[in-house]
Order: C-alpha cells, then sequence, then structure tokens
C-alpha cells in the first residue's frame, strides 16, 4: 500500500502513517500557476475506475458549507460548514471498486503544500468524510484526502446489506483506494510527488489506519452486553441517567478524583480506581430514582458495568473507564437502555443479513459468531507488524483515560501485544511505537482535562503559531520524530476555560507515554504542568 517509510499518529484504534524525508514547514516551489492548475486540472487526471465530478479554488476565509447525508453531520468531526483557514484546490471524486461498489472521496491541495501527504479516515460505519480533518491537514500544508464508502447512508451500516463488496471498502479497500488516487492526484498537480505520507483518526478511523486488532467487533459486542447487564429502562436493573449523573457519578469521583492527590473532576489513571457502589445501596426499599440511593439491583448492574467482559472463560473487553459514566455518549449510546445504533446495524447487515432481527434477543451465542466472523480479515489481531517497523514506519497512538466507548486499556494490551509478538524490549518498542495516555480525555475529544492537544482542528493553525509548536501538538510531534528523529516523551495537553480559546488556559498537563502514569508533586500548582511528572508504572 505504501511504498516508502510510513509514521503513524493515532486515537484510540487509529494509527496514521508517513513517510520519510526531511521536517520542514515551508511550502514546496510550486513552478505552475495554482489557480489556473486548479481549474484544469480534471482534463489532465486519467486515473483508471475515477470520474472527476469537480474541481475548485477555495480561498482562505470561506465559509464552505458541505453538501453531505443529514446522518455525517457531526459538529467536531464534520460540521455543517467550515471557515477555511488556507487556501486549497478542492478536488471531488469518484472511484468504482467494484461492479457493484465504490467510494466518493476528496483531495484538498493547500497552496502552501509542504510536500506532505495526509490520508484522513472516517468514525462509525465509515459513510461520512470527516470535513474537520482534511480542513486540519490542508491548513498544515498536507494534500489531503477524505473518503466515504458505499454512497450515502451516513454512519448507519444499512449499505453493508447483502453486498460484501461495499463490506470490503469499509474494511480495507476504500481506504488504500482513496490513498493510492489521492496520491496520483497531488503528483499530477504538483508537478511531482509526495515526501512523505501520514495518516491521522480516531475511533473507527485508527482502525482503518492500520487495521491492527480484534477490537472493532468486540466494541460492538460490549454494546449488547452492557444492555444484558442494565437492562431495558423498565427493567429492575436499569440506572435512568439521572441516577448515573446525580448518584454514582458523583459518588465515584469522590472516592476516586483524589487517587492522584488532586481534585479536579479528573480521574488521572482511572485503573487506580477501584469502585464499589455498596455503600449507595437504600437502607430500605428506596426507589431506584431516588435522589441519593440506589438499589441492590441496581448496584448489582453497577459492578458489572465496571468490571471485565468474560464470555465464558473467553477475555472479550476491558472494563468500562469509570469517571466516563456520565458523560455524552456513555449516557446516549450505552448506558440507554438499549442497543448502541452501530453495533444494532452490524448484527442485522454485516453478521446475519437481517434487517428485521430483534437485536435484544441476542446472547453470548451470537456474540461469539460476531467476534470470530472474519470479513477480509477486519478481527486481524496480529502483533506482527514488522514490516511497518522495517520500513520506519512511527506509530503514534493516544488514548483518552475517560473514553466511554472504548476502554482506555486496549491501547495498552496492543502494545504489549507486538511487544510480545515481535520480541522486543521496552528502548526497542520505543524506537517506532509509543502509546501516550491522557487524562480525561473522552472520546477522541472533549473531556474534565487537558484534552486539546493538536488532536484536530481545535486551536489556530496560522504557520508558527503556538497550537503548532511540537511540544503541544501530537500531529506536528510526530512529523518531528520522523523527520528529524527527536521522538516525543510527552505531549502537553490544554483545558481552555469553557472549552473556548479566546478565554484563556484554565489548566495545562503534560501527558505521559505509556508505561509512566501521571503524578503530581503534592506541592506546587495543579493546573501547572510543572507540578507534574512522568513516573514508572510497576502496577500494570
Amino acid at each position: 500500500m505504501f511504498s516508502q517509510p510510513v509514521a503513524l499518529v493515532a486515537a484510540i484504534l487509529s494509527f496514521s502513517s508517513l513517510v520519510a524525508g526531511r521536517h520542514t514547514t515551508a511550502p514546496v516551489k510550486f513552478h505552475r500557476n495554482f489557480d489556473s492548475t486548479c481549474s484544469s486540472i480534471a482534463s489532465k487526471l486519467s486515473i483508471p475506475n475515477a470520474t472527476v465530478l469537480s474541481s475548485e479554488l477555495v480561498s482562505k476565509g470561506t465559509n464552505l458549507t458541505f453538501s453531505q447525508d443529514p446522518l455525517c453531520v457531526n459538529p467536531q468531526l464534520s460540521p455543517p460548514s467550515l471557515v477555511i483557514p488556507a487556501d486549497v484546490c478542492r478536488i471531488t471524486l469518484t472511484v468504482q471498486t467494484s461492479d457493484r461498489s465504490g467510494i466518493n472521496m476528496e483531495t484538498w491541495l493547500p497552496r502552501n503544500w509542504t510536500g506532505r501527504f495526509m490520508s484522513t479516515g472516517n468514525g462509525g460505519n465509515g459513510g461520512c468524510i470527516q470535513y474537520a480533518d482534511v480542513t486540519y491537514g490542508s491548513a498544515l500544508g498536507f494534500a489531503t484526502v477524505g473518503t466515504k464508502y458505499g454512497g450515502q447512508g451516513g454512519m448507519t451500516g444499512e449499505r453493508f446489506l447483502n453486498n460484501s463488496d461495499v463490506l470490503k471498502d469499509f474494511v480495507f479497500r476504500g481506504i488504500h483506494t482513496g490513498v493510492v488516487v489521492g496520491k496520483d492526484v497531488t503528483k499530477t498537480f504538483y508537478g511531482s510527488a509526495h515526501t512523505k505520507s501520514y495518516y491521522i483518526g480516531c475511533s473507527t478511523d485508527g482502525r482503518q489506519g492500520l487495521n491492527p486488532y480484534k477490537t472493532f467487533q468486540k466494541i460492538l459486542t460490549e454494546s449488547c452486553h452492557i444492555y444484558n447487564i442494565t437492562g431495558s429502562p423498565d427493567a429492575a436493573s436499569f440506572v435512568p441517567a439521572k441516577v448515573w449523573q446525580n448518584v454514582i457519578s458523583p459518588d465515584i469521583m469522590k472516592k476516586c478524583d483524589t487517587i492522584d492527590k488532586v481534585k479536579d473532576g479528573v480521574i488521572e489513571d482511572p485503573n487506580l480506581c477501584n469502585y464499589d457502589p455498596s455503600g449507595l445501596v437504600c437502607s430500605s426499599s428506596g426507589s431506584g430514582n431516588n435522589s441519593s440511593c440506589i438499589t441492590a439491583e441496581q448496584a448489582e448492574t453497577v459492578k458489572r458495568i465496571f468490571s471485565p467482559f468474560f464470555i465464558g472463560n473467553k477475555f472479550i473487553q476491558s472494563r468500562f473507564t469509570p469517571g466516563a459514566e456520565s458523560t455524552l455518549p456513555a449516557l446516549s449510546f450505552l448506558l440507554a437502555g438499549d442497543i448502541f445504533g452501530l453495533s444494532a446495524d452490524w448484527f442485522k447487515y454485516a453478521v446475519y443479513s437481517d434487517p428485521n432481527l430483534d437485536v435484544k434477543t441476542l446472547g453470548p451465542a451470537d456474540w461469539l459468531k460476531n467476534i470470530e466472523l472474519d470479513p477480509f480479515n477486519i478481527s486481524t489481531f496480529s502483533g506482527d507488524i514488522s514490516a511497518f517497523r522495517n520500513r520506519g514506519g512511527k506509530l503514534l497512538t493516544y488514548h483518552g483515560q475517560g473514553d466511554a466507548i472504548i476502554s482506555p486499556n486496549n491501547s495498552v494490551i496492543y502494545f504489549n501485544h507486538v511487544s510480545d509478538t515481535l520480541g522486543l524490549s521496552r528502548s526497542q518498542m520505543d524506537d517506532f511505537y509509543r502509546v501516550l495516555r491522557v487524562g480525561g480525555l473522552n472520546h477522541c475529544s472533549q473531556g474534565a482535562g487537558a484534552w486539546n492537544f493538536g488532536q484536530g482542528l481545535f486551536g489556530d493553525t496560522t504557520p508558527g503559531s503556538d497550537y503548532l509548536d511540537p511540544e503541544k501538538n501530537i500531529l506536528m510531534a510526530t512529523v518531528r520524530w520522523v523527520e528529524e528523529g527527536t521522538a516525543p516523551d510527552t505531549i502537553l495537553g490544554t483545558k481552555f476555560v469553557n472549552d473556548t480559546n479566546s478565554l484563556g488556559v484554565e489548566l495545562s498537563r503534560r501527558h505521559c507515554m505509556y508505561p509512566f502514569r501521571n503524578t503530581y508533586d503534592g506541592v506546587g500548582d495543579s493546573t501547572k504542568p510543572e507540578s507534574w511528572s512522568c513516573q514508572p508504572v510497576s502496577d500494570w
């Protein structure tokens, strides 16, 4: 897929791909007229199975509205419109991948091209271009590609029904095709090939980046498992959202927030939080909707939620993350007394090919079938990424320790699996693969902690801005690692007041690489990074 060394930026499931060359943020000298090249590029492109739909010059400052399926609209990943921070030539294409499948893709080519190429992934079930990532990459001088698979469909899975080619696109072929075509478009436009190739993404985006481990199906299975624990809203075992928010979550924070010696709403390392809800059980026959206590049945639900997921003796997933229970993803998707929509679609359209399937009736045998089902090797848990390593690839992943959708321990489990498979020491792993553990980060973004560290379009992308400092920006830290050989030991994250950059900094913290833990010195201002240090962890 890649002909050059690759480097990766990843979130959670995400892995990113880079190609080597000299680190520079200066634009590559362009020997053509950018504007006229953009207007005429469609006639110059001749790519098998590809059709150019449009090419347009989008000037810096343009408020660009995106024409997309309503199901794709997401305030952070794919908003309905964005103010474009740099001049780009926006090229839209369709590419047939078979006689019954194809991808829609966009290649954004910046006027200030640095010679770098970037591919982006998708969230959920892969039917949406992540315009925020495409905008972010192109603003930083990357020729950037975004793709969506299977036509319209947004985040749902209907397009998988009885169409293995669309499923194949989702698993690997779609992103591969986008990369190949995107690089061809880039070379034709600029008159020279890229010098480095990167991939950035989070959640499903991460799985698409390297497709490294058997997590995607386990995550979808976990949603069914959690429903089996909670039951529907009329079940005695069900815990309403207001009880999670007003009773259980405050009790968790009371017992675990200060494990790191700071009361700040952040459980820096949830692995240290062994929560027991027994003390919340009503002393008499109290209601499960009580404002101060829960029933014995609800306490059992909470205990099981915060326990590892096994089917028989088979380990499936790490436990739900303490501290993430009151976040929007948890209350809306996993703890709402229903099957998470992505999970329901996967079982209906990819596993059983039955749109009328009642997913609430599924049990352990069905969950195991899903996990063992391996369409186009989606479930690969191979720890042998030696080919990637041997090409000079660099893999930098991050995982929020407040992630409600995917257990933060998944990234550590895979890191250790690679280490064991390849027989590599910690220092040897550090040469090409690092895992950043971000306290107080929810799923990909937001959270009570210093969650903003350059993982997306969350700051000033003007060249030379503080936001692009490699010490504070995980993407630029990866670039520096590959292109200058300086590997990051920490990334400085920031939490702005009310998550609004213009209101100033609420707290900053240097996030540590596994196997180190962010540790407060017990003396200094806990909102300042100098009061924390990365200490080796002995209790993994």
